[in-house]
C-alpha cells in the first residue's frame, strides 16, 4: 500500500504543478472565482430600488397631490416628468427613461370626496416582465397605503377609494416568456462565436499549421478576416434558429422588420467576434482560450440585462456594461421584436457595438503581427 501511495501522491503533484506552474493559469485560477461572487452579488439581484415615472397630472387637486406625495416619499419612485397626456410617454418609455407612467383622471377629487372609485392608470414597460411586475406591486402597495389613510380620515367608504388600471406596453400579460426569448436571440449564440474565434490560432498553434500560414502570401488582417466571417455567419445561423423557436414554437409575435433584426445581429456578432479574435491572439493554447472565455462569458451574462436590469446595477457595474456587446444586442433585438422600433431607434445600441469591433478588429490584427511575425 504504501510504494502505491507515494506514486499516487507523486502523480498528483506532477498534475499540480502542471496547472501551476504557469503564472497566467495561477491568476485564471483565482481571480474568476473573486470576480464573479462580486457581480453575482451585486448585479444578479431582482431587487428594484429605483423606479422612474412620469406623471400625467390632469387634477390638480389636494388629494392628487397627496397621492403623487406618497409616491415621492418611498425614496423607490422617482419622477422625472409632468406630461400633460399619456399620448406624451410614449418616447420616454420607447427610449427607457421612465418604467412606469402614472395617469391621474380629471375628476380624482371629485370621485374621492363622494365616495366613489376613482380610477388611476398605470402604464408599464413590459419589456422586463420582472422589472414591471415588481413596479407593479409597489405601486399597488402605495395606492392600499393611501385608501387605508382615506377610510381612516372619511370612516371607511362602501367602494374602494382609489383603483390602479394597469396596462403593460410591449408585453400585455407580463409573460416572462416574452421578456427572455428575444434575448436568447442574441445571447445563445455569444459563447460558441467566442468560442469560434478564441480557438482558431489557439488551435493552429497547438497543432503547428500557424507556420505555415506566415509563409502564405496572406497579411495578418487577412487571416484575421478569413478567421472572423465563418464565426459571424455560424452566429448569424444560431440566432436564427433561436428567432424561429421563439416566433413559431413559443408563438411570441413579431412586432419589427425582419431586416432590422439582422442589423442589429450583424452588428453585435461582428463585435462579439472582435472579441473572441482578441482572445485567440493572445492565449498561448486551447486551454488558455477556452478558459478566457469561459470566464468572460459569465460576467458577460449576468451583466447584459437578460434577467436582470442594467438600471438596477450599482453605478460602477453599469459603466463596466458599457463595454458588454450582449448588453446593447440584448436591448437592440428586444426593441425590434417587441416595439417593433425601426433602424433609426436602436441606433444607438450600434454605436458602442462598432466602438467596440472597431477597437477589437485592429487590436486582433496588431497582436498577430507583432506577436507571430
Amino acid at each position: 500500500m504504501r510504494p502505491a501511495l507515494i506514486r499516487l501522491i507523486a502523480l498528483v503533484r506532477k498534475e499540480l504543478l502542471v496547472v501551476l506552474k504557469d503564472p497566467a493559469n495561477r491568476l485564471i485560477l483565482v481571480m474568476p472565482v473573486l470576480v464573479q461572487s462580486l457581480v453575482f452579488g451585486y448585479a444578479a439581484t431582482f431587487d428594484l430600488s429605483h423606479v422612474p415615472y412620469a406623471l400625467v397630472e390632469a387634477d390638480h387637486s389636494v388629494s392628487a397631490a397627496q397621492l403623487v406625495a406618497k409616491f415621492d416619499g418611498t425614496g423607490v419612485f422617482e419622477r422625472v416628468a409632468v406630461l400633460d397626456s399619456a399620448a406624451q410617454a410614449t418616447p420616454l418609455v420607447e427610449q427607457g427613461r421612465v418604467l412606469l407612467v402614472l395617469a391621474l383622471p380629471p375628476d380624482f377629487e371629485r370621485r374621492v370626496l363622494r365616495g366613489e372609485t376613482a380610477h388611476v392608470q398605470a402604464i408599464l414597460d413590459g419589456r422586463n416582465s420582472t422589472t414591471a411586475g415588481t413596479a407593479a406591486l409597489y405601486l399597488q402597495a402605495v395606492v392600499d397605503s393611501f385608501n387605508a389613510q382615506l377610510r381612516a380620515n372619511a370612516g371607511a367608504p362602501a367602494a374602494t377609494p382609489v383603483q390602479v388600471d394597469t396596462r403593460a406596453w410591449y408585453n400585455p400579460n407580463l409573460e416572462t416568456r416574452w421578456n427572455f426569448m428575444p434575448a436568447l436571440i442574441a445571447s445563445l449564440s455569444l459563447l460558441q462565436t467566442l468560442l469560434l474565434t478564441a480557438l482558431s490560432v489557439a488551435r493552429e498553434r497547438e497543432q503547428g499549421t500557424f507556420d505555415q500560414l506566415l509563409v502564405t502570401p496572406l497579411s495578418p488582417v487577412e487571416i484575421m478576416i478569413a478567421k472572423a466571417l465563418p464565426p459571424i455567419g455560424i452566429g448569424l445561423v444560431q440566432s436564427t434558429l433561436v428567432a424561429l423557436v421563439t416566433r413559431y414554437w413559443f408563438d411570441v409575435p413579431m412586432a419589427g422588420s425582419v431586416a432590422t433584426l439582422y442589423a442589429c445581429l450583424l452588428f453585435f456578432t461582428v463585435a462579439a467576434v472582435g472579441i473572441g479574435l482578441s482572445i485567440s491572439a493572445v492565449a498561448r493554447n486551447m486551454q488558455q482560450a477556452m478558459l478566457i472565455t469561459f470566464v468572460l462569458v459569465m460576467p458577460m451574462m449576468l451583466l447584459s440585462g437578460l434577467s436582470t436590469p442594467v438600471e438596477t446595477m450599482p453605478t460602477v457595474l453599469r459603466h463596466a456594461t458599457l463595454v458588454n456587446p450582449l448588453r446593447f444586442g440584448i436591448d437592440a433585438v428586444r426593441r425590434v421584436y417587441l416595439e417593433g422600433a425601426g433602424l433609426a431607434t436602436v441606433a444607438p445600441d450600434f454605436i458602442p457595438l462598432a466602438a467596440i469591433a472597431l477597437v477589437t478588429m485592429p487590436l486582433a490584427a496588431w497582436l498577430f503581427r507583432h506577436r507571430l511575425v
